[in-house]
Formats: C-alpha cells, sequence, structure tokens
C-alpha cells in the first residue's frame, strides 16, 4: 500500500488516496498529469502520512475518481 498525494506548491496540506504501486497507478498518474499540465501541483507517492508531516494536513479521497476530480479542480 501507498499514498499517492497531490500537493499545491506554497500552500499548506495536500490531498491523498490509498493505493497500491504498480503500471495501474503509474499509467492513472501519467494520464492525471496530463490532463493536469503545468499548473503547480505536483504528485508523488508516500509510504505512509505519518512518516511526512510536510504535506500535513491531509485530505484523504475515497477513490481515485474522487482524488482525480478533486486534482483537477486545483
Amino acid at each position: 500500500m501507498c499514498y499517492l498525494i497531490a500537493k499545491e506548491f506554497d500552500k499548506k496540506g495536500c490531498i491523498a488516496v490509498k493505493t497500491r504501486h504498480g503500471k495501474a497507478l503509474a499509467d492513472f498518474t501519467e494520464k492525471l498529469q496530463k490532463q493536469m499540465g503545468e499548473n503547480g501541483v505536483q504528485l508523488i507517492t508516500i509510504s505512509r502520512p505519518s512518516a511526512y508531516g510536510e504535506y500535513e494536513p491531509y485530505e484523504i479521497m475515497e477513490s481515485k475518481e474522487k482524488f482525480q476530480e478533486h486534482v483537477l479542480s486545483l
């Protein structure tokens, strides 16, 4: 398990979704990055939120679809 997070530069907090490493995650991330373009949002995978305090507070989405919708609205 891991978390995919979207972090806006120069803003506090991030959004996240729990997921699994692998090709599906890589494909999802690549597609999402292309949709976002250069908008000042970085996508990162992390092992567990408690280990990365610099991204707090975390807003955990319940699905990849909700995550994608939220990220594209940033």
